[in-house]
């Protein structure tokens, strides 16, 4: 079989995001907005599409419905390059899930429908197909509900046979952070959580303690930190990146889009403050369209962006 670079196991569905809401939204009013866009969204769409648009050879496991949404993320996953060829279609009535985001200025509010992605089980995984790659990501552990118990096993597995291993928490909807994440650490490569995740699973609230906890327990650790840059640590080893000065449009899957560039670079065998920059670069330039991966549709914008800020 094929050798991929990375075979993305997790969730897609598309995001619905709504842009010029009014402040306050009055029951039984009509209100208007000023606009919206329905885009490729899910953590592991978004990572797995952009990846690809940066030039690995992606890979995708999944589940979708049976339903015009599930078609439109997949239409959009293999126009970016990306292997769908082992998303599965459930046969229930359970549709793909769908992200409904209220996009404020300076905050957001995200509403998931998770659908098909409460339903992929290990038994749907052809372990052949995923093994055949060099590295293995995981995104939205928390929404891989029928996946998780699982998920442990997995990465041990994977990095049994040679795979390196990534992993993107994403949010805890229930606020839990339960002891099977820290557990699942000790197989993971690369670690790739935001600030407020590191912090939650760590179980404090001061972040250079939860870097000093956190960084004992994977391989490589790299914390985003929004407009502050972000941080990457190895060992005793550790490393900073200021933000790139942009003018943001959207900020939704900057995190996203920062994992891609990262395990890029990291497949590449370079090193860890080189994967960190051009990380950076990629999270940066996702803003500077709508949606996770509008950004990354023109292969030249994305050259020449990368290429002004020293990442080529």
């Amino acid at each position: 079989m094929e050798r991929f670079d990375v075979c993305v196991v997790g969730e897609i569905n598309p995001d619905l995001i709504l842009y010029g809401l009014p402040r306050n939204l009055e029951p039984e009013r009509e209100s208007l907005i000023r606009g919206f866009r329905l885009t490729l969204g899910s953590s592991s769409g978004i990572f797995a599409h952009n990846l690809s648009v940066l030039g690995a050879h992606v890979g995708m496991v999944a589940k979708i419905g049976d339903d015009a949404l599930g078609q439109m993320a997949l239409d959009w996953l293999s126009e970016g390059g990306v292997d769908v060829t082992h998303v599965r279609h459930g046969s229930g009535s359970t549709r793909t899930g769908l992200t409904v985001i209220l996009a404020y200025t300076t905050e957001r509010f995200i509403l998931t429908y998770p659908g098909t992605m409460f339903e992929l089980c290990y038994e749907d995984l052809d372990l052949d197909y995923i093994f055949s790659a060099r590295h293995l990501h995981i995104s939205s552990y928390f929404l891989q509900r029928a996946l998780r118990p699982k998920i442990e096993d997995l990465f041990s597995e994977a990095q049994r046979i040679g795979l390196t291993t990534s992993l993107d928490t994403n949010d805890d909807p229930e606020d839990l952070w339960a002891d099977d994440l820290r557990r699942l650490l000790c197989h993971v490569d690369v670690f790739l959580p935001n600030e407020r995740e590191a912090k939650r699973i760590a179980q404090t609230d001061d972040l250079r303690s939860a870097i000093a906890d956190l960084s004992k327990r994977v391989g490589i650790l790299a914390v985003k930190l929004g407009s502050q840059g972000a941080i990457a640590r190895k060992g005793t080893a550790e490393w900073r990146c200021s933000a790139i000065p942009v003018h943001p449009v959207d900020t939704i899957g900057a995190g996203d889009s920062f994992d891609a560039g990262f395990i890029h670079r990291f497949l590449q065998g370079a090193s860890v403050d080189q994967c960190l920059t051009y990380a950076n670069v990629a999270g940066a330039y996702s803003t500077t369209r709508d949606g996770g991966t509008e950004a990354y549709r023109e292969p030249s914008e994305v050259d020449r962006f990368f290429r002004q800020h020293g990442a080529k």
